[in-house]
């Protein structure tokens, strides 16, 4: 069974947001519409999406703004801009943030889909050499970090990007002590009071998957902090 994409779709005119999220349902995607930049992040931090289509003139989070955040916190995800602007100036800097392409306002839904399908067969190619320093093997587990991917066998768990950022600074520092400071700025403001809610990242990952971790251990240790 064809798994279907989910999209992050951010735009503030409410007729076109419509629009673009009831045709991408209808060509099988899994759209989440947000009206603005701020809602935008707050849906990316807490979902998990295959697809970023954001519009550049938002309110609350402007559009390029948006897309470095995501950029940042995930630089394999697609990304597309929709704006009504046609300077140069605009497609420059879009594309410099690293977005996949842009468009300009009107456009033809099927343009869309089509430049959609084109970044989608890019980035579903077999990995490069670089790609592949981030897909980790956690016991009888698979982690595929681009995708946000957790597997065993057949069976696979999505996590959300605060998990799999957690997640991969741990496999990038295995059999070694990971220093709070190294994890919190995962965590945007979170101070050294809020680390054991910030741990509690980490169990759910492995425990939604059903399957005992194996050769795996993971330990925490409270107390002094380790330098």
């Amino acid at each position: 069974m064809k798994e279907t994409l989910s999209v992050l779709l951010v735009e503030d005119d409410p007729n076109l947001g419509a629009l673009l999220s009831e045709y991408l349902q209808a060509k099988g995607y899994a759209p989440l519409l947000c009206h603005d930049g701020s809602a935008g992040w707050q849906a990316f931090e807490n979902g998990v999406f295959d697809f970023c289509i954001l519009d550049v003139m938002l309110p609350q989070m402007d559009g390029f703004t948006l897309g470095e955040k995501i950029r940042a916190a995930q630089p394999h995800l697609p990304l597309v801009f929709l704006t009504a602007k046609s300077l140069k100036d605009d497609t420059i800097r879009g594309l410099k943030i690293g977005a996949d392409d842009y468009l300009t306002k009107p456009f033809r839904m099927e343009e869309l889909l089509l430049r959609m399908q084109a970044i989608l067969r890019r980035v579903q190619s077999p990995r490069s050499a670089v790609e592949m320093t981030d897909v980790f093997q956690i016991g009888h587990y698979q982690f595929t970090y681009p995708k946000r991917e957790l597997a065993f066998g057949e069976k696979s768990l999505r996590l959300t990007s605060k998990e799999a950022d957690l997640l991969r600074l741990l496999c990038l520092h295995k059999n070694q002590v990971v220093n709070r400071s190294l994890a919190l700025p995962k965590f945007g403001n979170a101070t050294p009071i809020l680390m054991p809610a910030v741990w509690m990242y980490i169990s759910p990952s492995f425990a939604n998957t059903s399957k005992p971790m194996s050769v795996c251990k993971l330990s925490t240790f409270m107390g002094r902090v380790l330098n």
